[in-house]
């Protein structure tokens, strides 16, 4: 086909190479280029035969083209002109193919090789870096594709779950179902391995109606760790953000990715399971000012990047990575809202959880709220319906944003976190905190107009320690990531019950036991939304690697194979997720008020010490205190009914006791002699009401947590 002949002006928008049943319209905006051609590969599998095509229409800095007769299958790259003053920020260097910003899809593994580069490694070691590289890199770059977007979703609808009432379950593509015996081998570790009816049934009897994807965005294998034979598993090195991960496609034919995902999703919606993505927009795949020219850098380096503002050949680096997208430039923050959209509408999936998303909001100077990306979210229609979470911090000044992210966004809890963590270690002086985070963290959300179900809750996420290596170490033991056991954080909040690491020792594998039991009980009754870090509900062990992001193997992979002490550990969780949701005080849609009906004495909340008495000032600054209890009624009323004095008869006692010794608890009476009886008792595990009565005393073993119900 000689292109020459066909090639149309087409039109600025929509950016990225859109088929429209009689051939394929490109848009690629570059502010500062002088140049772009269009490079497409003719031949599958043989990256050294294609054709290129100059651009020639140009508007408001888009570049664009159409040409009849393309298709869907197409690969194609760009090649982008300019000056080359790596000094100033300017990195253009024709020699690169580059991978359009709006690719719906892209081919293979991405593997960084010397030719992707602007300089060489020769000039790198002579300390010229600004020496440009000539290689040129189209027999080794990946190759975007055109797609075909059509899909029969067969009328299978979002689950639209409210906030409140999600159960979130945070897990990795791969991971989940590598070395699952009961999915075809082929099919493991892919979109289509997750559709498999056992995962399906998995997540419906854990109780689970949203599931979190680690990154699925297509992804960079960091040259650091290709050299030392690791690979970026968890993906948090997007470069296509428009892109379905090609690694995670079960059929391995190129551009299939796309509709295997979308089967995904329609899969999980047609059983009521909602599908968040995990998306990473703060930085890119290109790494530092020694990474490559992928995309981003080659394309228009100075507008996709906070540049250093004292030497532009660096970057200012608010997220530890070495760059940081600049969602200031109005480009660039359009690219993201847009990618927002194709995955919300195109691929229809429910939300969003946005990594270091204070990084999102930094202007051109890098202060915070300065990008307008948050605006742009609050006005959007589309993205108000959706589940939109941030990770609300970063590294940069400031940058520790959590009760500080406005309406709509919920945010990752990480006082939460922390409180949790130090009161079920036995630290001094948590009560007060923690009161705070068992209800839905008032404190940090309610100034700014927002509820309960703000908080995602989390004990451990893939970032840190699993809930087995929280119990079971002191320290991590990241050796084998190959950075001299550097990387990860050093201060866990954790302890390892008597010794570190693996023991036989039964009472320290039972304290163990009972501590899981403790943090999952707690995180599940609390108020706020609760997430679950995948294989947590068993007891996954990553061998105290606190930081495994390169582990693509069996150090962070779900294990199937359970012993008996995991399989009554998820038996526990099964339960305690059904218990959740049986009890509508733990996941109230208003803050508990704490205060008395005008006419009943009715308290919505109320917080006891060991005599059964209201706490006093005394026992929440008592530096030793390790126990409270929780009462609140087993159905929350409405205000008219508190007013009115509607009577109610019907409660929920939790009992905590952090103590190394168990401590005995005197039941709460009333106005009216109160029976109780067990729900849940995390020292011995069980979660059936019991037939036996108590009235006047309980004894909480050490180091554990009791939920009791009155009885009539």
């Amino acid at each position: 086909m000689n292109y020459t002949d066909k090639i149309l002006p087409g039109e600025p928008h929509p950016l990225g190479a859109t088929y429209d049943g009689k051939g394929v319209n490109f848009a690629l905006f570059s502010e500062s280029a002088t140049g772009v051609t269009l490079v497409l590969f003719d031949v599958p599998g043989d990256d050294n035969q294609y054709k290129e095509i100059d651009f020639h229409e140009v508007t408001n800095y888009v570049w664009h083209a159409y040409i009849p007769g393309l298709g869907p299958g197409q690969g194609y790259g760009y090649r982008v002109d300019g000056s080359y003053h790596p000094e100033s920020g300017s990195r253009f260097n024709p020699r690169k193919v580059l991978l359009d910003p709006y690719a719906r899809a892209i081919e293979g593994r991405i593997e960084i090789k010397d030719s992707m580069h602007d300089y060489t490694f020769e000039h790198r070691l002579q300390g010229n870096i600004y020496e440009k590289n000539d290689a040129d890199s189209a027999a080794e770059v990946n190759k975007c594709l055109v797609v075909d977007t059509v899909f029969d979703w067969e009328g299978v609808e979002k689950p639209k779950i409210p906030m409140h009432e999600s159960v979130i379950y945070e897990m990795h593509v791969k991971g989940f179902t590598a070395t699952h015996p009961d999915i075809p081998e082929a099919e493991r570790g892919t979109y289509i391995g997750m559709t498999n009816p056992k995962i399906i049934s998995y997540f419906k009897e854990l109780g689970i109606n949203t599931i979190e994807l680690m990154p699925v965005h297509h992804f960079v294998h960091n040259k650091f760790l290709l050299d030392n034979k690791l690979s970026n598993y968890w993906g948090y090195n997007s470069i296509g953000f428009f892109a379905p991960h090609a690694e995670y496609s079960a059929s391995g034919r190129e551009g299939q990715q796309v509709n295997e995902f979308k089967e995904m999703v329609k899969t999980y919606h047609r059983n009521g399971i909602e599908v968040i993505l995990d998306v990473v927009y703060n930085h890119t795949g290109e790494g530092d000012h020694l990474g490559p020219n992928i995309a981003f850098r080659g394309i228009d380096n100075q507008y996709y990047y906070h540049q250093d503002p004292v030497n532009h050949f660096y970057y200012r680096d608010y997220t530890g990575t070495g760059n940081m997208f600049d969602l200031s430039k109005s480009q660039t923050l359009q690219l993201v809202m847009d990618s927002l959209h194709y995955w919300a509408e195109e691929m229809q999936v429910d939300g969003f959880r946005f990594d270091l998303a204070t990084a999102l909001t930094r202007g051109a100077e890098g202060d915070i709220l300065g990008s307008g990306f948050l605006d742009a979210i609050y006005r959007d229609p589309v993205l108000a319906k959706l589940k939109i979470i941030a990770e609300p911090w970063d590294l940069g000044p400031g940058g520790y944003q959590v009760g500080k992210f406005p309406a709509p966004w919920s945010e990752w809890n990480g006082k939460y976190r922390d409180s949790v963590r130090r009161y079920w270690r036995g630290d001094e002086h948590q009560l007060k905190e923690l009161a705070f985070r068992l209800t839905g963290s008032k404190d940090l959300y309610e100034k700014s107009g927002k509820l309960p179900a703000s908080g995602i809750n989390i004990v451990t996420a893939h970032d840190g320690f699993t809930l087995h290596d929280l119990v079971s170490y002191n320290q991590k033991y990241n050796v084998k990531n190959r950075e001299n056991n550097r990387d990860g954080e050093n201060d866990n909040i954790s302890w390892n019950s008597g010794a570190e690491g693996h023991t036989d020792n039964p009472e320290i594998i039972a304290l163990r036991e009972k501590r899981k039991r403790n943090f999952l009980c707690t995180l599940l009754i609390s108020q706020g939304v609760p997430m679950i870090s995948h294989g947590d509900e068993y007891g996954r062990t990553q061998h105290g690697n606190n930081n495994a992001w390169c582990q693509d193997n069996e150090t962070a992979w779900m294990n199937w194979n359970w012993s008996e002490n995991q399989k009554k550990l998820f038996e526990f969780t099964k339960s305690i997720i059904a218990l959740r949701k049986k009890l509508p005080f733990t996941h109230c849609q208003k803050y508990f008020e704490n205060t008395p009906g005008k006419e009943a004495g009715y308290k919505d909340i109320r917080w006891i010490n060991t005599k059964g008495k209201d706490m006093e000032n005394s026992d929440w600054n008592s530096r030793l205190n390790r126990c409270v209890g929780l009462m609140l009624p087993f159905h929350p009323m409405t205000p008219s009914e508190i007013h009115k004095g509607t009577s109610l008869n019907s409660y929920l006692l939790i009992l905590f006791n952090s103590y190394w010794e168990e401590v005995s608890f005197r039941l709460p009476h009333g106005e009216t002699s109160l029976k109780w009886r067990i729900l849940a008792d995390t020292d011995n595990g069980k979660t059936i009401e019991s037939e036996e009565i108590y009235t006047n005393t309980y004894q909480v073993q050490p180091r554990s947590m009791v939920i009791l119900k009155n009885v009539k």
